[in-house]
């Protein structure tokens, strides 16, 4: 079991747990000693053109949580329900008595192929990345409030938040510019609740990451849609010739805007892009 770390018996709640960046935040949030809710949609949407994560992938959340030694309650959930994320949220806090943290991390990237250009695109998008952050830090609010050391909140937005996913004309789809939206629009829900929630000593800022070996950027729809679409990847290139950016870069940040390092930061849109929105 973890010992003396960071957050050692604080509980986060995490969105989009099952892979990725979700699940790198997950395994080292708990080995910094938390407890951990995860959630997870764990199915595919019609308007994403790459593999969606699977209940399987799950499973091996909770395997390399409990593997730290620490606790999880993982379900199966659509951050678009407001109502299923107040369920998950009240199955975790009545096992682990209370919340400290909230990632609200879950995300799509519906821009390639042809289901990018389906209007339906534009809607998933907004609905996964701006209305489901709001309904994941809505749903969760009654138990952090009810904490009586405060908190944290960290939304993930993107570079995409700070500059637009298309770059062209050729680049321009239903898809990318909900992905665009949403990410911009949660910079304003961040300062909404930063302002808002100061007063309860409840932190929240928002953490902008470039290109990230994830399943959602590294998979074949997407290796396609940049073939075909060459100014996305010149505009992706950051100022530091860094290798591309592993999940447990962007959980470095998470850890610092959650943990004591961080207590004077909140309404703060931090970019971890190498450079990238410099350009």
């Amino acid at each position: 079991m973890a010992e003396h770390g960071l957050f050692e018996d604080r509980v986060v709640f995490i969105t989009g747990a099952a892979r990725g960046q979700g699940r790198a935040h997950a395994v080292r949030f708990a080995e910094e000693g938390a407890d951990v809710i995860a959630v997870d949609l764990c199915a595919q949407l019609d308007t994403v053109a790459y593999p969606m994560s699977t209940p399987e992938d799950l499973d091996e959340t909770v395997r390399l949580v409990e593997k730290t030694g620490r606790r999880i309650v993982a379900e199966h959930g659509d951050v678009r329900d407001r109502e299923r994320m107040a369920e998950v949220l009240a199955r975790g806090v009545e096992d682990f008595g209370r919340l400290d943290f909230v990632l609200a991390n879950a995300g799509i990237l519906p821009a390639a192929g042809a289901q990018g250009a389906d209007i339906a695109a534009y809607t998933d998008a907004i609905g996964v990345m701006l209305n489901g952050v709001y309904f994941t830090i809505d749903a969760a609010l009654p138990a952090l409030l009810r904490n009586p050391d405060g908190g944290a909140i960290v939304i993930t937005s993107s570079a995409a938040g700070f500059k637009p996913v298309s770059t062209d004309f050729g680049t321009m789809s239903h898809g990318a510019a909900g992905y665009t939206a949403a990410k911009h629009g949660v910079i304003g829900l961040m300062r909404h609740f930063a302002r808002s929630l100061a007063e309860k000593n409840i932190r929240v800022n928002s953490v902008h990451p470039g290109g990230v070996a994830t399943p959602m950027v590294l998979n074949e729809a997407m290796a396609q849609w940049v073939g075909e679409h060459p100014s996305f990847g010149e505009s992706q290139q950051p100022l530091l010739g860094l290798p591309m950016m592993e999940p447990g870069d962007v959980s470095d940040a998470m850890v610092y805007l959650c943990g004591p390092a961080g207590r004077y930061l909140t309404g703060v849109a931090l970019p971890v892009d190498a450079g990238l929105t410099v350009r």
